[in-house]
């Protein structure tokens, strides 16, 4: 399993195992934390969501963060 940090994700560059649609390269271009509860400060707001951005089509999609740490489905850096 990839050890990944998620304060590392913002601009991180992935390639799909599969790609659809000839979308290959991503480029996390936003991290989405859960909705902040009492008590919690916005350094310590965990990280539900990543949005990434094909490279060749610009395309968005929102995923779990935790689904780029599936080696079948996505690899860290363009490969």
């Amino acid at each position: 399993m990839n050890l990944l940090h998620p304060k590392k994700l913002l601009l991180s560059k992935w390639t799909a195992t599969r790609p659809q649609a000839k979308e290959k390269h991503f480029l996390v271009t936003r991290v989405i934390s859960a909705a902040p509860s009492p008590g919690l400060t916005q350094a310590t707001l965990a990280v539900e969501a990543v949005e990434i951005e094909a490279a060749m089509s610009k395309r968005s999609q929102r995923i779990a963060w935790r689904e780029l740490q599936d080696p079948s489905q996505w690899r860290q850096g363009w490969l």
